[in-house]
C-alpha cells in the first residue's frame, strides 16, 4: 500500500516541500534577502534564482545556505555572531534577515500542507510505522504545529536540534541519522523522503534502505543522480493515487 519495501519500519520526512508547502515560503524570503544584499554591493548584480535556491541553499541550515550561495558569486563574509542584526554584512546577519522574512511571511499567510502528503503520512501511522521529520529549519517545531499534524509525528530534528547537537547539515546525514536513533531504528530499515538535492544526497550518504525523491521543481533527473530510489511529484502516488 505504501510503496516500500518490506522491511521499513520508519519514516523520515523532510518538511518543507514534502509535507508542507513552505518551501514556496522559503524561497520567497531567501530572494528578497539576496536580492537586497547584492544589490546594495552591486546595482548590476544578477538577481537570484529558483536555480540558485535548489543548488545552492534548499535543505541546508541557514548559514549554510548563505555561504554556499554567496561563494557561488564570489563573495565571502565574516561568519559574525548571533547577536549581529539583520542588516550586518556577515553570515549571521544575513541569516538573521532571511528567518525575519519567513517568519513575517509565515505570519501573514499560515501554513499550507500538501493534501497527497497529509494521506500518506496518514496511512504510514495506519500501518504501524514510526514518523520522524528531519529538517534543516529552526521553525520546525512551529511549522509542524501550525500544519496541524503534530499527532502524526513521533520525533523530530531540526534546526534547533541540530545546532544543541552539533549535527551538520545536508547533505552529510546527520540529522536523518539522529532521526532513525530517536526512533530507535536502523537506517537500512528506515526510508528517507526529500524534495532537495542535499537532502537526497543525505538519504543515501546515510546508508537508509530507501530514499523518495519528491519532485516539486522539476529537478526529477537530477534527484536521482544524488541517489533517489524512486521520484514521485507527491507522496499520494506511492499509494496509486492522484496528489
Amino acid at each position: 500500500m505504501l510503496g516500500l519495501p518490506d522491511d521499513i519500519q520508519a519514516c523520515l520526512f523532510d518538511l518543507d516541500g514534502v509535507l508542507t508547502q513552505t518551501a514556496k515560503v522559503h524561497q520567497a524570503a531567501w530572494k528578497r534577502t539576496f536580492d537586497e544584499f547584492l544589490r546594495g554591493r552591486d546595482p548590476a548584480a544578477p538577481e537570484f534564482t529558483a536555480a540558485d535556491y535548489n543548488l545552492h541553499v534548499d535543505g541546508k541550515p541557514r548559514e549554510d545556505g548563505v555561504r554556499d550561495f554567496l561563494a557561488s558569486r564570489g563573495i565571502v563574509l565574516p561568519e559574525g555572531g548571533s547577536a549581529d542584526p539583520a542588516d550586518a554584512a556577515t553570515v549571521s546577519g544575513v541569516a538573521t534577515r532571511k528567518n525575519e522574512l519567513l517568519l513575517r511571511e509565515l505570519e501573514e499567510h499560515g501554513v499550507v500542507v500538501y493534501e497527497g502528503s497529509m494521506r500518506y503520512l496518514r496511512a504510514v501511522k495506519e500501518a504501524g510505522l514510526a514518523t520522524a521529520v528531519v529538517t534543516a529549519s529552526a521553525n520546525g517545531e512551529q511549522v509542524i504545529a501550525a500544519g496541524g499534524f503534530a499527532d502524526l509525528i513521533d520525533a523530530r530534528v531540526d534546526g534547533v536540534v541540530a545546532k544543541r547537537e552539533g549535527l551538520r547539515g545536508k547533505p552529510a546525514p546527520d540529522g536523518f541519522l539522529a532521526g532513525a536513533r530517536l526512533l530507535g531504528v536502523p537506517p537500512a530499515r528506515a526510508v528517507v523522503f526529500e524534495d532537495a538535492l542535499a537532502g537526497v544526497a543525505a538519504g543515501r550518504a546515510g546508508d537508509f534502505g530507501f530514499v523518495v525523491g519528491v519532485d516539486r521543481a522539476g529537478q526529477a533527473e537530477a534527484l536521482r543522480e544524488r541517489g533517489a530510489d524512486v521520484v514521485v511529484a507527491d507522496l499520494a502516488e506511492l499509494m496509486g493515487e492522484r496528489a
